[in-house]
């Protein structure tokens, strides 16, 4: 049954209402239910979100920045290549359009899995518009998307010579040298994505059935585990030793970061996390153009961001 509200009594921050349940069936009865006076939102506010396109509430609601990023240019080629003035004119696009583009996507020879996204981005938004009832149908339905290789990675491997140059290319004497061969190794010997190992912190090495293991956070927060090398164990040993992390796990937060920055130009905080940008620029591609490895840069995931390093 419903609430309903019978007595009304202002105070000085609150606003108190005095709930009657009428069900016999549940002894509740005359409960004070304290809502707060202020607002987050104005009126106008309220009234303008009301009415937002759903194109908008689509883009918005993509909580990744790089996917938001991509999406939002991928529609916006769509939009230039079908001579759509704006947002609105969405509604009108048919099967046909999308196979045409397809077809121009190919004959400038974009890579499959580049085609495959910009027809996700675009089968996304037209999803979200039926749910919406902004569209009867979605016009991606049926269009034939570039067939993937699930057999093969794209991602060019290193050799032994070429995986033990890059891990000795770090000074051994520095603070920074020391950690960046830890990093290194972290990727090269178990594939993490470099976001992933930005987010690491010192209660992730885990000991799981008398193995060490990371605990690695992934896409859509979903956690797996991975033993780590005993190489990788060791390096990371000899960095949090000679880093400020207290010369032993226990004796730091285990919430910290496992790999922190040495410099950090711009907010001069060394005690947050590392960022997956500067991961590539100032320490993969670093040591790979050092070693004179030049396929690197497809060897480790990108996640792009700025910050210290």
């Amino acid at each position: 049954m419903p609430l309903n509200f019978d007595t009304f009594a202002a105070g000085s921050d609150k606003r108190h209402y005095r709930v009657r349940n009428n069900d016999p069936d549940r002894a509740v009865s005359n409960e004070l239910v304290s809502i707060k006076k202020t607002r987050t939102l104005t009126a106008e506010q309220y009234s303008g979100l009301a009415d937002v396109p759903p194109e908008l509430e689509w883009l918005a609601n993509i909580t990744k920045p790089k996917t938001r990023r991509f999406y939002k240019n991928d529609v916006a080629e769509f939009m230039a290549f079908t001579g759509l003035q704006d947002s609105a004119a969405l509604r009108t696009v048919a099967r046909s359009h999308v196979i045409a583009w397809r077809k121009d996507m190919e004959a400038r020879s974009l890579q499959p899995a580049s085609i495959r996204r910009k027809l996700s981005a675009l089968s996304s938004l037209f999803d979200y518009l039926c749910e919406r009832n902004a569209v009867l149908g979605n016009p991606m339905d049926g269009v034939k998307r570039p067939a993937t290789n699930n057999n093969e990675g794209s991602t060019p491997a290193l050799g032994d010579t070429q995986a033990r140059g890059l891990l000795e290319a770090p000074a051994p004497d520095t603070l920074k040298g020391v950690r960046d061969r830890a990093i290194l190794a972290t990727l090269l010997y178990h594939g993490i994505r470099r976001e992933e190992l930005c987010l690491l912190r010192l209660r992730d090495i885990q000991s799981r059935q008398g193995v060490m293991q990371f605990r690695i956070k992934g896409k859509r927060n979903k956690i797996r585990f991975i033993p780590v090398h005993p190489m990788v164990l060791r390096l990371i040993g000899e960095y949090l030793e000679g880093g400020k992390h207290g010369g032993a796990v226990s004796d730091e937060n285990l919430d910290a970061p496992l790999f922190r920055p040495v410099t950090n130009n711009r907010t001069g905080t060394l005690d947050g996390h590392l960022d997956p940008g500067s991961i590539y620029r100032n320490i993969v591609m670093k040591y790979a153009k050092a070693t004179g490895i030049t396929a690197i840069g497809v060897c480790v995931h990108s996640n792009a961001g700025d910050g210290g390093y």
